[in-house]
Order: C-alpha cells, then structure tokens, then sequence
C-alpha cells in the first residue's frame, strides 16, 4: 500500500473525446509508461486494459467509465477513461461532475467532431479545467493548424499551443517544447528512450520562436500574472518556469487551455502530456470548495478539501460485481472515511455501513484501509445508495449538487422466453437501472409489456446482451419503438372531481386548474394560487401528486407530458370526506380535462446527424437525408477526398440508417447521432402515429 500522497500532489483527471479518437490507446499508455501495466494492451486486439468488459473487446469501443490510479513524478494521478459513443453519454456526465480536470484528445485528421462539442460543454457545465491533446499525428490527411481553427470555431475555446510537431504523418518523429525550447524525439518504437535536445531541427527554429512569442503574448493577455506581463512588454526573456506557472494559473482559471500532440498508436507524446496533467491541471486544493445545502433548513455548507473536516462524498457510479456484489464509485470532497464505519445518506435519509474500501484499475480492485478528501475509490457493503447521493457524516448532514442526466429517447419492449426466465429478468433490468440513469424500466399500462428505454440503439443493444450474458436470462426483444413526448399550446382551465359516497366516510375532492405551456425544456413546474382557504394547505401536496402522476401518460397517445405549469386556482372541500387520496384523484382528472382543452400536440425527438463520406457519394447520402425528413445544416471538407454533412433527422426515420448507408457507400461512410431537441409533429405524421386522434 502506497503512503498517502499530500493533497497539492494529487490529480483527478478524465480521458474525453469523440468516439474513435484514441482515448483508450491513450490510457493504455499513460498506465505503461507510469509503470502500472508492463505490456501496453491494444484496442484492435481487444487486449485494452480499461476496456476490460467482454462486449468492449469484441466491438473494439468503450462501454463503461474506467477507473485507475498510477504516479508520475511523485504525483497521484486518478484517471477515469470514458466513452466516446454519444448513447453513453451518462458515463461521461458522471464523471466529469466529479473530475477536476480534463484530457480532451482530438483526432488530427477529423478536428473537432460533434461528440467532441458535446463533451466540451459538459466539461463546461461542471467547470472543468482541461488541456487537448491532438492525437493520431502520424495519419494522412493529419492536420495540427486545421484542427486548432476548429477548436477556436467550433468550441469558442482559447487554445494555447505549448508543442509543434516534428515532420508530419508517415515522417512525425516527436515534438518541439515550445515552453521549454527543447526537442523530444523518441529512440525506440516503445517510446521508452526519449532524447530530449535544446537543438531544435533546423526547419523549425523560426516556427518555433515565433510560436513561443505567440504563447506569451496569449498568456500575457490574461493578466494571471502581473510580472509575465511586464516582462513580456518590456521584451524581457522569460524562463521556462515562469511561463510554466502562468499557463497553470490560465489554464485554472478557463482562459487558456493548452494544446500539445503526438501519436498515441506509435508512442509518441505521451510523456509530455503526463507532464502536461501534473504542470496545467488542478489538484483538490486548486479547485474552490464544493458548497452543498443543508438538508434541515437549506442553508448552504461549504465542504473544504481538508482530510480532517466533517466527511461528505458524492455516490457517482452504481456497478453490481460479479464476484464482490454492489459496489458504489464515490468522490470524496471533504473528510475521511474508513473500513467498517458508519456514514449517512442525506439524500434518501438512511444509515449506511461500509463494508470495504477499494481501489479500482479497471475491474480488478485492492482493499485501502481510508479514502480521504480528493480520493476517488469504491465502496462495498451500501445497500440504499444510488447515483448522486450524498454520503456525509451523521452529525453535520448536508446534501451535494446531484447529476442530471438526459432523458431516454428509444424504447423497446421485451419479453422473457419462459417462465423462468420471468424473475430473473425483473431482476437482471432492476440491477441495469441501477447502475445507469438513462435506462428505464416500465410497464405499459394498456398492453401489460415491459418497455426498456434508453439513448440509442446501441445502449439498449449492449445492455439486452449483458442481461442475457451476466444474468443469463434468455429474452425476446421487440422493435425499436420511438419515446414522443406530448405537451400543450396555450392556456386552459380544467376542473376535477372526485366524490364518492359508500354509507360511512365518503371521499370527496375538488380542484380546479389552470395550465399553461412552457418553453422548450422548461420541464414542469408546480404552483398554488388557491386563496381563502378553498384548499386547505395540507392538501396542496396530494393534488400536485395527482397532477405528476397524470404528466406521465398524456391525452394523444399515452406518451409523458412535458414543458407545462400547472397552477391551481380553486376547488373545494368536504370537512369530513376530504382526504389526500381523494384530492390525488382529483388533481390528475383536473389536468387531463385541462390539457384537453390546451391544443395537445405531438413532439418527437430530433436528431443531430454527421456523416463522413467520400466526395463521389455526397450527393446520394444528402437526397438520402432529405427523404427522412431531414434539413441539411451544413458541408463541408473532411480530410482528404472526404465530405462531413451535418444535418438535423427525426429519430423515427433513422433506424436502420447504418446499413442503408453503408450500401449508399460502398461501406466508406461513417455516421454519428445524438439527441438534439424535441419538435412538433405535424398533422399528417400525427394521423399516422395516434390513428383516430385524440385518445379521450
């Protein structure tokens, strides 16, 4: 067991990028080269250290975030490998809200590809410092200067590049150090014999100074350090230290973010990017204190990095272990916790016992006594903790921001191949939506199936396969169907009544309603305009029960209701019949008549697309596009002889869409999609989906 490290020394950082960029190769040689694998694993032979899951090494992409803990120089690196694939997009939400810093790697010869934006402004929601690294230097078509413009375009970042390339594609051999003014080139094709040279080549030395100058003046203009900029003015020298501490303070504070390159595949670079995470990014310390809400008054606590204050950790991950059971991937901010102690969950109100603590490489673990503030480990032995809770010491309870996760926008149903089958699979889909937010079970009302829902069709294809593999239940699996949603027009009043007379104690409850639509997003929102006492307070809570329960299966097609107010106005009350189930009744009868009355509409999800194709083919793929409903965004140059199309589809006419294109293009196209909003239907479509309308 390693000793403890101090606190300034330890980095949390994740690997994020578009699918395809070379993330894993990238982590499988961070673990080499700081020693803690001794043979670098390759994602093509499915031997990837952090692709450990069985269905990773047979597709070749990342699955599930990885954890790992390895040293370089005498520094802690805690390092999460997420995926690229937007239909597990969760994975890298979680682990950005708990990370301090980023490595986000660009593949050269693609730029900035629309999963790339997508993490950007994840890592931007939380936050979080990062520095790029543009990977695959080495390939035809590679291009440092391209990709750059498309960060400045494309993320309306500030990149500062700290490294030029020496030759490029076929001839890349190393890097030019543009802080230090050295030359790195590698001996070996390992990449374990670095020769590090003040003689830059000769072709270079220009570039070089002039990109040096340009490095300053970047970091000048940020005004993080008075001296750099004096100098800088009076066209003083400034050494290697210097400007190393104030791209750390730009780089901290979200001015800059530095860029070097290499090539991950041949070796090359990855040293001066574990140099790079421990000179730019932030440790524990660097970060301001995460502030959290006490769960008794609401009043903010501040929750110090500081080893010896009061415990809290966020639960960012749920993960059912084979051979050790549920484990739960937590990020401790303040305090320390150890082997056997007890913890409360503030979320969900409940004591909580640790059983063991562990470390984690990939899926393999080891047993550490305490986890202290800054630490990312597992714990064992939680039995009520899920995603997003907040664990804390019992005698100062507070309760830290929780994640948000994006809605599911595909369903399928599924049904067990036998009766035995029939447990086991409750069981097996209770676990999976455990361990992943955007899964969701339920049970359609009107047929009696189970429909699971995910973000694509590959999540839910990777999860059925683990159902069948892990749990071994054996299942048949329905068509993709797609997740409408349903929501309102204008305002309109809607008046429920429940009164039921049964010889003793009757039930009676009144509510009248007023609803109105919300812009795109907006959700739902809850609000009490009764006055006089028409509705006593203590009856409020139960019809705004009766009103969400109502949300869930709408007045068009039973699909959720979204981006509505509702807003009670009136009603009525029995002083002895009244009753919380009755005003429950009534709230959901209100808002159903109400909703009626709103011009209910039909939304569908919209998605973004980005298809790579050979030139000769742009003009079959764009009419293809257009066929599915589809509005061209825009064109434009991909590398060579190649074309990026981005455009927006509705996700009901993209399944499928793989295979059409492939044989579009004679198997050379390429394709990603993610969510992007949800649009109204229009008429014609509505007839098709919801056949006699309005369903009353």
């Amino acid at each position: 067991m390693v000793d403890k490290i101090a606190l300034e020394k330890v980095r949390n950082i994740g690997i994020i990028a578009h699918i395809d960029a070379g993330k894993t190769t990238a982590s499988e040689r961070i673990l080499f080269y700081t020693q803690k694998i001794h043979r670098m694993g390759e994602v093509h032979e499915g031997t990837a250290t952090m692709d450990w899951m069985e269905q990773e090494r047979e597709r070749g992409i990342t699955i599930t975030a990885a954890a790992t803990t390895c040293f370089w120089r005498e520094h802690q690196i805690n390092l999460i490998d997420t995926p690229g694939h937007i239909d597990f997009t969760a994975e890298v939400q979680r682990s950005l809200r708990v990370l301090d810093g980023g490595v986000v790697i660009f593949d050269a010869v693609s730029g900035v590809e629309p999963q790339s934006e997508t993490v950007w402004r994840q890592a931007d929601r939380f936050h979080v410092p990062r520095i790029c690294f543009i990977n695959k230097m080495d390939r035809v078509g590679a291009d440092l200067n391209r990709t750059i413009q498309m960060i400045i375009d494309r993320l309306h970042a500030r990149p500062a590049l700290v490294q030029l390339p020496i030759g490029v594609e076929a001839g890349f051999v190393g890097v030019v150090d543009l802080v230090g003014m050295k030359s790195i080139t590698y001996r070996d094709e390992l990449g374990t014999e670095m020769v590090i040279s003040d003689e830059i080549p000769a072709e270079l030395r220009d570039e070089a100074a002039l990109l040096r100058r340009k490095l300053i003046e970047q970091v000048a203009e940020t005004e993080v350090s008075e001296t750099l900029t004096e100098k800088f003015l009076l066209e003083e020298d400034i050494s290697p230290e210097e400007l190393r501490a104030a791209l750390r303070a730009a780089t901290l504070q979200g001015k800059l973010v530095p860029v070097l390159c290499g090539s991950a595949l041949r070796n090359k670079g990855i040293q001066p990017l574990l140099d790079a995470i421990i000179d730019y990014l932030p440790s524990p310390l660097d970060i301001p204190a995460i502030v959290g809400t006490d769960p008794k008054s609401g009043k903010p606590i501040e929750c110090p990095a500081d080893p010896r204050a009061p415990f809290a950790a966020l639960a960012f991950k749920i993960v059912t272990d084979p051979y050790v059971g549920r484990l739960a991937y937590v990020r401790v901010y303040s305090g320390t916790i150890h082997n056997g102690a007890n913890t409360y969950n503030a979320t969900r109100g409940v004591k909580e016992r640790v059983g063991r603590l562990l470390q984690m490489h990939a899926n393999q673990r080891q047993e550490i006594e305490s986890l202290s503030a800054g630490d990312i480990g597992a714990i064992l032995g939680l039995k009520n903790t899920f995603t997003g809770d907040t664990l804390c010491d019992p005698s100062r309870q507070v309760i830290l921001e929780d994640i948000k996760f994006p809605e599911p926008v595909i369903s399928v149903a599924i049904e067990p191949k036998t009766k035995a089958d029939q447990e086991k699979m409750v069981d097996a889909l209770k676990k999976l939506a455990e361990e992943d937010p955007t899964f969701r079970v339920k049970v359609d009302e009107n047929t009696g199936q189970t429909l699971i829902s995910g973000m694509g069709e590959l999540h839910l294809e990777v999860l059925v396969t683990r159902m069948m593999r892990e749990f071994r239940v054996m299942a048949k699996v329905g068509r993709p169907q797609v997740a409408y949603r349903e929501t309102i027009t204008r305002p309109a009043r809607g008046r429920g009544r429940f009164i039921r007379q049964t010889g003793g104690r009757g039930q009676y409850g009144d509510v009248e309603l007023l609803v109105e639509p919300l812009p795109k997003g907006g959700g739902f929102q809850f609000e009490d305009r009764t006055v006089g006492g028409s509705i006593p307070k203590e009856f409020i809570p139960a019809v705004e029960q009766g009103v969400r329960s109502a949300l869930e299966s709408g007045v068009l097609a039973g699909y959720p209701i979204i981006d509505l107010k509702a807003i009670v106005v009136g009603g009525s009350y029995h002083e002895v019949d009244s009753s919380e189930m009755a005003f429950k009744v009534a709230g959901s009868i209100a808002l159903r008549e109400a909703v009626q009355e709103a011009g209910p509409v039909l939304l569908e999800p919209v998605m973004k697309l980005e298809v790579v194709v050979p030139e000769q083919f742009t003009g079959d793929v764009v009419g293809d596009i257009s066929s599915r409903r589809g509005t061209i965004e825009s064109m434009e140059p991909r590398g060579p002889g190649m074309q990026a199309i981005r455009a927006l589809v509705p996700l009901a006419q993209m399944f499928g869409y793989a295979t059409d294109l492939r044989s579009m293009t004679q198997g050379r196209g390429t394709f990603v999609m993610e969510f992007s909003h949800y649009d109204q239907v229009t008429e014609a479509l509505m007839q098709q989906i919801v056949p006699g309308g309005l369903r009353r």
